[in-house]
């Protein structure tokens, strides 16, 4: 099986075919920091990432954001100081697609490859 984060991620279009409940359980077991919330009634995955800076996490924040654009797939990303918090869903299907999950472990992937050394300070400045 191969890793979510090394699939690419495919157009999805509203009637596409929603995995099953096994499948999401399968995936979400491939990323252990993700959680799933409800956002207006629309299943989402959801992870804050920490940073010691506003700018290091602007920076993370730009990253994901070219990465969405590569993939014409885009996420909610809320930049604070310190933190992003991110939150991938299918628009088209309002719900969870093998997209969202892919995109989540991507996303792992590049802040584990690109800021992971990135330490958080105890208190914000913001």
């Amino acid at each position: 099986m191969t890793h979510l984060s090394q699939q690419r991620c495919t157009a999805c279009h509203a009637d596409a075919e929603r995995p099953a409940a096994q499948e999401l359980a399968t995936w979400l077991a491939e990323l252990p920091q993700w959680q799933v919330i409800q956002e207006q009634g629309i299943p989402q995955l959801e992870q804050t990432y920490r940073f010691p800076d506003f700018l290091t996490a602007l920076a993370f924040t730009q990253a994901v954001g070219q990465a969405a654009e590569a993939t014409g797939h885009h996420p909610c990303l809320i930049t604070e100081w310190g933190q992003v918090t991110v939150r991938w869903w299918t628009h088209a299907i309002r719900g969870l697609h093998r997209n969202d999950f892919i995109m989540a472990a991507q996303t792992d992937e590049l802040y584990h490859r690109d800021f992971g050394s990135a330490v958080p300070s105890s208190s914000p400045q913001g």
